[in-house]
């Protein structure tokens, strides 16, 4: 709704307000009236009318203005009427959504609010979540977005899918955003349950749309396949009262072997072009455990390996975490601590989680409680919460 309508407001700001407005018209006029056949197009008519009519009053204003008069009637004007009285299509709206998200990744914005204004306009991941993401306070959060929003304002910032040289200078970010968007999906900041699935299948979509558009791009087939082979294991993360379900404990049936295999040819393509970027590697790495018959026989070899590669290619804290995680299966979960130590990662509870449980395989138990009541404290999803206390409790 959001991206149809800022393709008639071409304004954030006026988009949103005319969305929020047709959601409070809805609860008016469906009460009244009956809920339509079609609920979403109605919405999405009422707030793409309303931008129109808030475009008109204020060209009204202007036209009323000394030296600002224009004429009454515009091509613009006539094509205004007939928009106003247009439904979108539903994949002209899937096309607007990755439209919005190339208008929000501008390199006129830094990264940092290329992709939390992306994750909290375009994929309604709302602003807590996106701080957490991000292991920033919420109002620093909403700040960053509120600047951004005025930043495309101010910069007149066309609203479309760049074309060719452009592409480049966008890509990353809207790579980003799309993998953060799925691990938001995948383990949900906040909230009762381990997953949002809507948000998970909502980033494989875009995946996919972006993988259209760019099917020469490595990278872009990368993120399809981190997100395939990542995804696959849905259906056995959690079990049949919700709780989470550890990776070494789950049934391997139930993993989604055409995703995997669609995954390992995508990443077989990115590794012979040579062109190895973090997402091509990031999804070799999560095919290493997807592929592997059980638990115990993952090549953790070659994964820590990959993890070598990977941070010469994307430095990062979390990366160094993860790949002490399969360090600890090859060297042994004293020489794995040592680098976790070393690690900076404030508000981030997985830091913790791994510190507690090295010291638990390590016998320092009293070290290792410490370590898992900081990392149920700093959790907010209560699966992932159930989980720590039941390690702390043991």
């Amino acid at each position: 709704m959001l991206a149809a309508t800022m393709r008639v407001a071409n304004d954030l700001d006026l988009a949103e307000e005319c969305v929020q407005e047709a959601y409070a018209a809805a609860l008016q006029s469906w009460a009244r009236d009956g809920i339509p056949d079609n609920p979403e197009a109605w919405l999405t008519t009422t707030a793409r009318r309303r931008a129109l009519d808030a475009i008109r009053r204020e060209r009204t204003l202007r036209s009323k203005l000394p030296l600002l008069v224009e004429p009454e009637e515009t091509v613009e004007d006539a094509a205004m009427d007939e928009a106003q009285d247009e439904e979108p299509p539903d994949d002209e709206v899937a096309d607007e959504r990755l439209r919005l998200i190339f208008t929000c990744c501008h390199p006129a914005l830094a990264q940092e609010a290329q992709v939390a204004l992306t994750l909290r306009l375009v994929c309604g991941v709302p602003t807590p979540d996106v701080a957490k993401a991000f292991l920033v306070s919420e109002s620093t959060m909403a700040a960053r977005i509120t600047r951004a929003k005025k930043k495309i304002s101010g910069a007149r910032i066309p609203f479309r899918v760049p074309h060719g040289a452009e592409l480049p200078d966008r890509l990353r970010s809207v790579l980003a955003v799309i993998h953060l968007l799925f691990t938001v999906g995948h383990t949900a900041p906040s909230g009762a349950d381990l997953m949002r699935a809507d948000l998970a299948d909502r980033a494989l979509h875009l995946a996919r749309m972006l993988r259209e558009l760019m099917p020469d791009e490595p990278e872009v087939a990368g993120l399809l396949a981190l997100l395939l082979v990542t995804d696959a294991r849905r259906k056995a993360r959690v079990d049949a009262s919700g709780r989470l379900v550890r990776l070494p404990d789950q049934d391997r049936s139930l993993w989604d072997s055409a995703a995997i295999a669609e995954a390992d040819g995508l990443i077989v393509a990115g590794l012979r072009t040579g062109r190895l970027g973090r997402y091509v590697v990031q999804a070799a790495i999560s095919a290493l455990y997807a592929d592997a018959p059980t638990y115990a026989e993952t090549d953790w070899g070659q994964i820590v390996e990959l993890y070598d590669r990977l941070l010469e290619i994307w430095p990062s804290p979390v990366v160094a975490l993860n790949r002490a995680v399969a360090l600890a299966m090859v060297a042994g979960p004293e020489i794995a601590l040592a680098e976790v130590e070393l690690l900076d990662l404030p508000g981030y509870h997985y830091l913790p989680a791994v510190r507690g449980d090295l010291l638990r395989r390590l016998g320092r138990e009293e070290e290792a409680r410490a370590a898992y009541a900081e990392a149920l404290n700093l959790a907010g999803n209560e699966a992932e919460r159930e989980f720590l206390a039941e390690q702390l409790a043991a």
